[in-house]
């Protein structure tokens, strides 16, 4: 006998809407009490019945069961034997319905779950990919492990890094895998010294913005070949290997390869612009050291970098990492002692340095002054040496007209007189208004007969100058610090510093205005290219797409080189056209 309660006491949803919406439009109950005998709020009811008379023909009776839970999987005995088979072996619900499908009959996971929780199997446990050995998940192919003893290129293939091959005729002539051994950077027999640099400079040189993206690109032969490997190293020896890499053999390094730039043709200047840069640090090791960073005018933790650039030939000639608080006063000494011993002799300190008030101490600049080297730097301005100024008469200002200066304010005043530092003693002091700043600014030299125009000229194209510095660092990116590729700074400056000297003196072969352009402008009009490459038993041909700057590379001469890569086993590298 049916058991009529059940009619008066809703089992779902469905049913409960249908009893409260009937006690209301067939038994005359008002909204109020419908409302209160069901559970609904009187609101909610409300709304029921709005919807109801809206559409009329809503269904009932009937659970509302998620997708494909809704559809009652057909119980034949011989596809629940399989799955529970198949689950005894620890497959999971989607390796069950891909094998289910594989074998012609296509069941949903939730309905496989429903399935298998009648059955009495609960749901497995999180996995790892190890963890599910008999899974029929497709996993992906590992990279083959970098070693030069499995180089052995042939075949065709398409790279990404084309225009990495335009800078190997540089790289060929360097002796890279010499001084990298003479200057004691580690190498192992499986990835020598060399060949780590070039992984490392590879990177450099296209730009990539975080050298753990050297995993998207590990299966490109391009990149490998270029290196000289039969594999990119992959991020973990990047990290592992700059860790090792110690601060003496950088500066060996360093001194190394800017001699060896100089007999590839790339000249020295003789004026620089002498900077210090913060990389940023974000971490929590409570070793690393604060350091003011301009673009975000605060101090916070990071690596100091002192940066010297090479104002005629637009790119770094040297740099320090890593400096601790108290000793950066002393960085321009250094530099003039390398730039004395680089170029052999004791007059061959720089002629010229480029700096702001901050960067040394007026002990530091007498001794300059003793090693005949020209500065032009500006004066820390206090509360009384504005007021001084400011009370100047109109009469004691000179107008004076910059030359050579692509600026708004050609036409400041100056005052220009000798005046005595502390620890310094007499010295050329020129103040300087009108120039966009609301207060004066003070310039200060050892320079007594150039005329006031050149200085201030000089030192009003050390901000364009300082443009072309932010150009370098963001094109590097050296203040990527925080890369799943946790190089460590000094190791990171030396190959900047290797990469903005190549495309230096492959930007010189271009000619043209390509001589003092960006990096990033040189990159987008040549290196990023995609290239077809073909290796056979005696060269390497590689053969770029059409593009627009073709002619400009053609009647550069750069194609028409005889390249031998001794690390290719001899190979010779051929440029080709489409």
């Amino acid at each position: 006998m049916v058991d009529s309660q059940k009619f008066l006491t809703p089992s779902c949803a469905a049913h409960r809407q249908y009893e409260a919406l009937r006690s209301h439009f067939v038994e005359g109950l008002s909204a109020a009490e419908a409302a209160n005998r069901w559970g609904y709020t009187y609101g909610s009811f409300r709304v029921l019945c709005h919807q109801f008379r809206k559409w009329p023909n809503r269904r009932f009776f009937v659970d509302n069961i998620q997708g494909a839970l809704a559809e009652e999987p057909e119980q034949e005995p011989e596809y629940i034997e399989i799955i529970v088979s198949l689950r005894k072996q620890n497959f999971s619900v989607y390796d069950i319905a891909r094998t289910m499908e594989e074998r012609g009959k296509k069941l949903s996971p939730p309905a496989i779950a429903q399935i298998l929780k009648k059955n009495g199997f609960t749901r497995l446990p999180r996995r790892t990919r190890d963890n599910r050995l008999n899974s029929t998940e497709v996993s992906p192919d590992p990279a083959p492990t970098s070693d030069v003893n499995k180089f052995s290129p042939n075949g065709s293939f398409t790279t990404k890094f084309g225009g990495l091959f335009l800078f190997l005729s540089y790289l060929s002539n360097s002796n890279l895998d010499q001084i990298s051994d003479e200057s004691g950077l580690p190498g192992t027999n499986i990835i020598p010294a060399g060949y780590a640099i070039r992984s490392i400079l590879a990177l450099k040189l296209f730009g990539t913005a975080r050298m753990g993206h050297v995993m998207s690109y590990a299966f490109d032969q391009g990149l490998a070949l270029f290196a000289g490997l039969n594999s990119i190293p992959k991020r973990s020896f990047l990290s592992e290997y700059s860790c090792r890499v110690d601060p003496i053999s950088v500066r060996k390094f360093i001194e190394k390869w800017f001699l060896t730039t100089k007999t590839l043709g790339l000249k020295s200047g003789d004026s620089f612009d002498v900077d210090f840069h913060t990389i940023p640090f974000h971490g929590n090791d409570p070793l690393v050291e604060r350091h003011y960073v301009s673009k975000r005018s605060r101090k916070q933790k990071g690596s100091l970098a002192f940066l010297v650039w090479d104002s005629e030939n637009t790119h770094f000639c040297f740099g320090n990492a890593d400096i601790p608080s108290g000793k950066q006063a002393d960085e321009i000494l250094k530099f003039a002692e390398y730039r004395k011993n680089r170029q052999g002799g004791e007059n061959c300190y720089p002629k010229e340095l480029i700096f702001d008030s901050t960067l040394t101490t007026y002990e530091n600049l007498a001794e300059l002054n003793r090693l005949g080297i020209q500065f032009i730097t500006l004066r820390r301005k206090s509360a009384n040496l504005i007021n001084k100024l400011e009370s100047q008469s109109s009469s004691s200002w000179k107008r004076i007209t910059l030359e050579n200066v692509s600026r708004q304010y050609r036409n400041p005043q100056i005052i220009d007189e000798i005046i005595e530092l502390p620890k310094y003693g007499a010295i050329r002091q020129i103040s300087i208004k009108d120039l966009g700043h609301e207060k004066p600014t003070i310039l200060i030299t050892n320079q007594e007969k150039i005329s006031p125009a050149k200085l201030v000229g000089r030192y009003a194209q050390r901000m364009v100058i300082e443009n072309g510095i932010a150009d370098s660092i963001d094109f590097f990116h050296l203040d990527a610090l925080s890369s799943s590729v946790a190089l460590r700074v000094d190791c990171d400056l030396m190959v900047t510093l290797m990469a903005g000297t190549i495309y230096r003196l492959f930007a010189k072969e271009i000619g043209g205005a390509y001589r003092t352009a960006k990096f990033v402008h040189i990159f987008r009009d040549f290196i990023d290219a995609v290239a077809d490459v073909k290796v056979t038993d005696n060269e390497v041909q590689v053969r770029y797409q059409r593009r627009t700057h073709n002619p400009i590379l053609m009647r550069s001469g750069i194609f028409d080189k005889d390249v031998v890569v001794p690390w290719w086993q001899g190979r010779r590298l051929k440029f080709l056209l489409k």
